[in-house]
C-alpha cells in the first residue's frame, strides 16, 4: 500500500484532483464525506454540537445546518477548535477503517487521503507522499463567489482561516497548479500518478 495525503486551500481545485485520482484507480478517502457521516442525525457528535450551539444549529429534519455552523465558527477560532475536536477523532477512525478494507482487497493499493486540513492539523508526516493543489488568491476568491455565493469579505476570511501557501508547499512532495481548467489539472494528476506508480511499484 502507498498512503498519499492530498490537500489544498479552499477552492484551489483539490476536489477535482481527488476525482481525477479516483478515475485512475486510486482508493480515495474523502475526509469531507467522513465528516458528514460523523455528524449524521442522531450521532453523538451531532448531539454534542447541538448542546453547545443550541437547537437552531439543526435543520427541521434534524440534520446539521452546515452553512450556519460554518458562519459561526469561521468568526470564532475557539468555537472552530471545539467543533474540530469533536468531529476529527471520529473522522480519523472512519478513515482507518476504510483504508483497512481497501488494503484487504488489494495490498498494493494507492490510497489517497483527501484532507482539507492536512497541514493545519499537522498530518503530513503520516504519509509517504503529500500532493498539494494550489491556486492564486484571485482564482480562489472568484470560485468562492461563483460556486458558494460568498461575499468578497467572507471568501477572504475562509482563505485566511487556512494554512498559507508557503506552509503547504513546505510539506509537498508534488505541487499541482489548480489555476486552469479541470482538464488541465487532470493532466497534471495523470503525470503525478505515473510518477507515483513507477517510483513505488517499479516493474
Amino acid at each position: 500500500m502507498l498512503r498519499v495525503g492530498l490537500t489544498g486551500g479552499i477552492a484551489a481545485g483539490k476536489s477535482t484532483a481527488s476525482e481525477c485520482f479516483r478515475r485512475l484507480g486510486a482508493v480515495v478517502i474523502d475526509y469531507d464525506v467522513l465528516a458528514r457521516a460523523a455528524v449524521a442525525p442522531g450521532s453523538p457528535v451531532l448531539q454534542e454540537i447541538a448542546r453547545r450551539f443550541g437547537p437552531t444549529i439543526l435543520t427541521d429534519d434534524g440534520e446539521l445546518d452546515r452553512a450556519g455552523l460554518a458562519t459561526r465558527i469561521f468568526a470564532d477560532a475557539r468555537a472552530r477548535a471545539e467543533v474540530d475536536n469533536l468531529i476529527h477523532p471520529q473522522v480519523y477512525e472512519l478513515a482507518a477503517e476504510v483504508e483497512k478494507e481497501a488494503v484487504a482487497r488489494d495490498r498494493d493499493a494507492i490510497v489517497i487521503h483527501d484532507i482539507p486540513l492536512l497541514v493545519e492539523k499537522g498530518l503530513a508526516e503520516r504519509f509517504a507522499t503529500v500532493v498539494v493543489v494550489e491556486a492564486n488568491a484571485e482564482t480562489r476568491l472568484d470560485r468562492l463567489a461563483k460556486t458558494r455565493g460568498l461575499t468578497h469579505a467572507a471568501a477572504e476570511a475562509r482563505i485566511a482561516a487556512g494554512a498559507t501557501d508557503a506552509e503547504r508547499q513546505a510539506v509537498a512532495t508534488y505541487l499541482l497548479n489548480g489555476n486552469g481548467t479541470p482538464e488541465m489539472l487532470c493532466d497534471q494528476v495523470r503525470s503525478c500518478w505515473i510518477r507515483l506508480t513507477k517510483h513505488h511499484y517499479p516493474r
